[in-house]
């Protein structure tokens, strides 16, 4: 599996001017490229092809006085900008024609250099390569100094330079690794993801919201209040850039453990986007479930985990876990209920159990043995009692 490494960056101010100038060029003929087709489009004329648009826009283009500067960086950069637009209509097309599963994938826009995030990347090709100083050699960049945090596995088939809304510098290598057994555990694990507390597990844990933006806000409202609009924009992006990286570390640490300890992990496969456009929209953002399942998912296939997502819709926190009742209703300031049954239960950890059982359904389903329906498609009898249920 494809894996990419992250490593801080640090140029010298020569190597800054040229990663300025290798954005740029990028930049450029991504745009040219974009431009060209729309022209095509709006002209009626025929779509322009991925060759010959990278004869117009680079091999043509550095031939003319205008655009003569693109021979100064690496051709592989330019010829990854014009790919990253190629796939980038790819993904539109194939969002409209429905052969792309999830949300509806925007046509390509043109690139800014006032936008947050400017990159290049180095393929094989370029002959880029870590010398045996531990530095990244770049073509018509030189030798740039690199914080390793630990060792590449494998040597890397590409790499993409890339400079942060704050002016930070970093390199994402991608790696070809093999999968990386973890001794076999007997425990299995259900996650009910919220707000209160970041993660309720099956087995009772409980983790709390660590709010990193909440927590910042303070040194966000007096950065955006400062008298000078420059300094003001590099303070919240500093302060920003804080708060990602506390959030991703958050993530990683609490996912390794979750895999390291569990053969099984089910979760709710939340909506998000949705959420996103609630009253609780910067609490759902802040909180940062997406980043944390797809660790989780990739750490599973990884270790040699199971991971298993449960439908949004499947009531988890009114289902009882001991008899199979649906209460009517439950509002989120209820954080405890009792059943018809006579238990009790914590609204998380009940919710966690029952995406546990979900998760062990499914795969025993996926598997092909005879077992009852999922628990979100049951039929309910007139009772409120889940048909079927344990």
């Amino acid at each position: 599996m494809q894996l990419r490494y992250n490593v801080r960056l640090y140029p010298s101010p020569g190597q800054r001017e040229s990663l300025a100038r290798a954005f740029g060029c990028a930049r450029t003929v991504y745009n040219d490229g974009l431009r060209a087709r729309t022209d095509a489009r709006e002209q009626g004329v025929a779509y322009v092809s991925d060759a010959e648009l990278s004869k117009r826009v680079i091999t043509a283009a550095k031939n003319t006085p205008q655009r003569a500067w693109l021979g100064e960086v690496s051709a592989v950069v330019l010829q990854q900008a014009l790919a990253d637009l190629n796939t980038a209509y790819r993904n539109f097309f194939a969002s409209l024609s429905g052969k792309r599963k999830g949300p509806k994938v925007a046509a390509p826009r043109f690139r800014s250099r006032k936008d947050n995030r400017q990159a290049i990347r180095f393929t094989k090709n370029a002959r880029f390569q870590v010398t045996a100083g531990g530095k990244l050699r770049l073509p018509k960049i030189g030798d740039v100094n690199v914080r390793w945090s630990r060792d590449l596995p494998a040597d890397p088939s590409s790499v993409t330079v890339i400079k942060d809304a704050s002016g930070r510098y970093f390199a994402s290598f991608v790696v070809e690794t093999g999968g990386e057994q973890l001794p076999e555990s007997a425990a299995e694990v259900g996650i009910d993801l919220g707000l209160t507390h970041f993660a309720v597990l099956s087995d009772g844990r409980k983790v709390d919201n660590p709010r990193f933006l909440r927590r910042a806000a303070k040194k966000l409202r007096k950065a955006k209040g400062s008298n000078n609009r420059t300094k003001a924009k590099a303070k919240v992006a500093r302060a920003h850039a804080r708060v990602t990286d506390a959030r991703r570390d958050f993530a990683h640490k609490l996912s390794t453990s979750i895999i390291r300890e569990n053969q099984a992990v089910a979760v709710e496969n939340l909506s998000v986007s949705g959420l996103g456009r609630t009253r609780l929209a910067k609490s759902v953002h802040d909180a940062g479930w997406s980043q944390f399942t797809t660790m989780l998912e990739y750490k599973a296939k990884r270790y040699g985990r199971t991971f298993t997502k449960i439908d949004r819709w499947f009531p988890s926190s009114k289902l009882c876990s001991d008899c199979g009742h649906i209460a009517e209703s439950m509002p989120l300031n209820v954080r405890s209920w009792t059943c018809l049954c006579g238990a009790v239960h914590d609204r998380d950890i009940n919710a966690a159990i029952n995406i546990l059982a979900a998760g062990r359904a499914d795969r025993l389903n996926d598997c092909g043995d005879p077992v009852r329906p999922p628990l979100a498609v049951a039929q309910v009898d007139e009772t409120g009692s889940l048909r079927g249920a344990a």
